[in-house]
């Protein structure tokens, strides 16, 4: 029997968040926009392809953004609304997809493996594509090959607003040409250790002994070397909305002390945001759950924009609880879920605030990755067992 190779498309949406302002205001288009905290602090969270011809892009600081483009327009952002094209995107896409990942809240990965049989994948993938500009407005590019490595690149390499296909066998002729920095898991330093080596081309690295990488590098090397014979097993795993972390507490004695479960709440919601941000991941539903003594459960979410700081999601813990406890009756137990999580960074969310949180959670992180996860913790989830 032929064996049947697999048809592994990636899709991402160009410049999502300032795609997302232009469809609310079209004088925008065409023109440098600049999207993140607008304080003196403030980072650069997306840029448009007009700005980064400045050499503007990403985590920059904005100030340093602004002198390179003081044309460009900032805009502090409106991540509710990302949000929502986010959801819509993903309802299009779970609707027409076998097997569909949502990798991060403006890309995904789907699997077509054995759909040629039936209808051509590219042509599939094209049509597809074609709708979900069509209904939402978006740009959005794809790259289509046999593994999601290579998917990515071509993606890249088809930005702004267009397709690349690339043919089972023709892998390592796609990659050759490009730069190592191209390859997913080469950041900075990385790459500026190929550097140098006088490494600067894939092709380079496809010629270089595998060994060798493994010397510097150690197993990355190796996996390094394979991504760039454009070899990648790894499968499409299925996105699943109610994929969630949680935690919960039953007391000893029921209990009616409202502010020793306020903290305690706190403490939940600390624990879960560091895991998040521990996991690189962002989550856009929060939900609180309370047992009453006499076994009647009562839970209330919301749906919020993705991230993973602390600042905005234990309030929003605290307030939900405070809606939910009406009744008045002692409570056995309380909870928190975090669900609909996908990749991404806690500084999706900071859109309006500059980068003292995220210097402060990075802290904070760091402390508890070398002394545990008690070692530091706010006021307000201190309470009394």
């Amino acid at each position: 029997m032929q064996q049947q190779h697999r048809a592994i498309v990636h899709m991402d949406l160009d410049t999502f968040f300032v795609s997302c302002e232009r469809l609310a205001d079209s004088r925008l288009i065409g023109k440098p926009i600049l999207i993140g905290g607008t304080s003196d602090r403030g980072v650069v969270a997306s840029c448009s392809y007009e700005a980064r011809q400045f050499g503007i892009h990403s985590a920059m600081p904005m100030k340093l953004a602004i002198r390179r483009c003081p044309e460009a327009i900032v805009i502090s952002g409106n991540s509710e609304t990302y949000s929502k094209y986010s959801r819509m995107i993903t309802d299009i896409v779970k609707e027409a997809a076998p097997v569909y990942e949502k990798s991060s809240i403006d890309e995904f990965y789907i699997d077509l493996s054995g759909m040629d049989k039936f209808f051509g994948c590219l042509q599939y993938a094209k049509e597809l594509r074609e709708r979900i500009i069509r209904e939402s407005g978006l740009p959005i590019s794809f790259g289509l090959s046999e593994n999601k490595t290579v998917s990515k690149i071509a993606t890249g390499e088809a930005k702004p607003n267009n397709a690349i296909n690339v043919d089972y066998g023709t892998e390592r002729h796609f990659l050759a040409p490009l730069s190592i920095r191209k390859i997913p898991s080469v950041g900075l330093k990385t790459y500026q250790t190929f550097c140098g080596l006088g490494v600067k081309k894939i092709q380079t690295l496809q010629e270089m002994p595998v060994e060798l990488l493994e010397q510097v590098f150690g197993k990355m090397g190796r996996s390094i070397w394979k991504k760039a014979y454009g070899i990648d097993h790894s499968p499409v795993i299925q996105y699943n909305e109610k994929k969630s972390i949680s935690a919960e507490h039953t007391f000893e004695q029921d209990s009616i002390d409202v502010h020793q479960m306020r903290a305690l709440l706190c403490a939940m919601g600390e624990k879960l945001t560091y895991k998040l941000r521990t996991r690189n991941k962002v989550t856009a539903c929060v939900t609180v759950k309370i047992r009453y003594s006499d076994f009647q459960t009562k839970t209330l979410q919301r749906k919020i924009h993705y991230t993973a700081a602390d600042h905005e999601i234990i309030p929003l813990i605290v307030a939900l609880f405070d809606q939910l406890y009406q009744r008045r009756v002692m409570i056995r137990l309380v909870g928190v879920r975090l669900s609909h999580l996908v990749q991404g960074g806690q500084q999706i969310s900071l859109f309006t605030d500059d980068s003292k949180y995220s210097n402060l959670y990075q802290a904070m992180d760091k402390i508890r990755n070398r002394f545990g996860k008690q070692s530091v913790m706010y006021a307000r989830s201190s309470w009394n067992k």
